[in-house]
């Protein structure tokens, strides 16, 4: 069964997509977490269930990250599709520390891909459903822009100060 609720954060209402988990804290397994008017962000389906309360572990992490007390999210996450290599690139992103940032070109050399594959790293986290609690946000451009952020680069830049990790050059 697909769940959802929504959130009011500082970057806006968040829309959080579960599925029900009997191993996952509160037993909802986060699938989605996106922004209003994101990129590829989820929207409300027929047949999915409003059930704030089956949020609740997920809605206090993300609660105590805007807080600036929170700096790893412990949440379990629905199996999201991807192809190998979004789930590489997705993995490499959940390394990133907290405070950090890091560029496209350090993802490709962490994955294993060539340099020129820039841009296919840059779409595979364009594909990452899993806004803030998977840290695309840390990712910027060699130049130290804030480019290619689904939710937009004001938001981009609000999670890194958030973080303390806004670059000099953004």
């Amino acid at each position: 069964m697909t769940l959802y609720a929504t959130l009011d954060s500082p970057l806006g209402e968040l829309l959080l997509v579960g599925e029900e988990s009997a191993t996952a804290p509160g037993g909802t397994a986060l699938a989605s977490l996106s922004l209003p008017g994101q990129k590829g962000g989820a929207t409300v389906q027929d047949g999915w269930t409003y059930d704030p309360a089956a949020f609740t572990e997920i809605v206090q992490q993300l609660h105590a990250y805007f807080d600036g007390k929170l700096t790893r999210f412990s949440i379990e996450y629905a199996s999201t599709r991807g192809t190998d290599f979004q789930q590489r690139v997705w993995q490499a992103l959940e390394a990133i520390p907290y405070g950090t940032t890091t560029t496209y070109g350090r993802i490709a050399a962490d994955i294993g891909a060539a340099r020129g594959a820039v841009r296919a790293i840059g779409t595979a986290i364009g594909a990452n459903p899993l806004l803030v609690v998977r840290p695309c946000h840390r990712v910027i451009a060699a130049d130290g822009s804030l480019s290619g952020y689904a939710g937009g680069p004001e938001r981009k830049r609000q999670l890194l100060g958030l973080e303390g990790a806004v670059p000099d050059a953004a």
